[in-house]
């Protein structure tokens, strides 16, 4: 499936190194909003590849249909679920459900997120009040029941989905303030269920090109984007994904309340870095 316009197709590694094997893991937002592999999609074909069961969670049901068919025709095993992770009932019987069709829950990975541009001033309450719902919100009821059946098998991880607008002022007021609560809440859930074995950590993507973005781009845009960081390159939601696994997996097992940037390193850089390295170049004694 094409990633969008002037994107190359990116399938990520096709082998499987059972690196989940075994493991039974929820991904909310599982399928995509567009044409191409968003955050929640490429998580959970790579938790497949890896040997995990995945139950992919959805409020559009044929979004989930479309990443279950990608995962079986690689030979792994998952299941679709109709859920609106900002409902209680719902996330409650999409935790039953992960528990009744696979035995067991080690990972939720929760990737829901929207974006609403705006000052304080500007901002509708309405507006407000939904993108706190869903950024924030959908992770607090999703956690609530998934968290007592990670503890009945001894613990898991939980993998919380942010954005470097919740380290840095964003053009979004609203998803600024949300996704600073993703990493506030990352760290006080770290805490509070750390001593149950329940690791949880959160991901900040960059500016990645997912279908979430992809219908507000143009060539240009995407350029500026590209060369905001200091890799200049572009990423996508497979660089998420495979954070979201190594967080997933027992190779992160001393990792618990972290936020991991995914950006290029945009993060660590100010509009005068360079301007200031240029000055500071060292020169060779005479």
């Amino acid at each position: 499936m094409p990633e969008g316009k002037g994107q190359p197709e990116r399938k990520g590694r096709p082998e499987r190194k059972g690196r989940m094997e075994g493991k039974v893991a929820i991904v909310t937002g599982a399928g995509s909003s567009g044409p191409g592999i968003g955050n929640g999609k490429a998580a959970a074909v790579l938790f497949a590849r890896e040997g995990a069961k995945v139950l992919l969670a959805d409020q559009v049901l044929a979004r989930a249909e479309e990443t279950l068919e990608m995962i079986l025709q690689e030979g792994g095993e998952a299941s679709a679920f109709e859920a609106n992770v900002i409902i209680a009932e719902d996330c409650r019987r999409m935790v039953e459900a992960a528990v009744e069709r696979y035995g067991r829950l080690d990972v939720l990975d929760n990737n829901v997120g929207i974006s609403r541009r705006g000052t304080v001033v500007e901002v509708l309450e309405e507006d407000w009040d939904f993108i706190m719902a869903i950024n924030v919100k959908s992770i607090v009821l999703s956690s609530k029941y998934a968290i007592p059946k990670m503890m009945e098998t001894g613990g898991g991880s939980i993998i919380n989905i942010s954005s470097i607008a919740g380290l840095r002022a964003h053009s979004s007021t609203p998803y600024t303030a949300s996704k600073a609560a993703v990493i506030g809440l990352t760290m006080s859930m770290a805490a509070d269920h750390g001593p149950d074995g329940i690791r949880v950590n959160c991901i900040a993507p960059g500016l990645i090109f997912s279908p979430m973005v992809a219908p507000r781009m143009d060539d240009d845009l995407r350029e500026i984007r590209k060369s905001a960081a200091p890799l200049r390159t572009e990423g996508d939601s497979w660089d998420v994904g495979y954070a979201a696994l190594y967080l997933a997996s027992d190779e992160s097992r001393w990792v618990n309340g972290i936020t991991l940037p995914v950006d290029a390193g945009l993060t660590v850089i100010s509009p005068v870095t360079y301007q200031t390295l240029g000055q500071q170049q060292y020169v060779q004694p005479v």
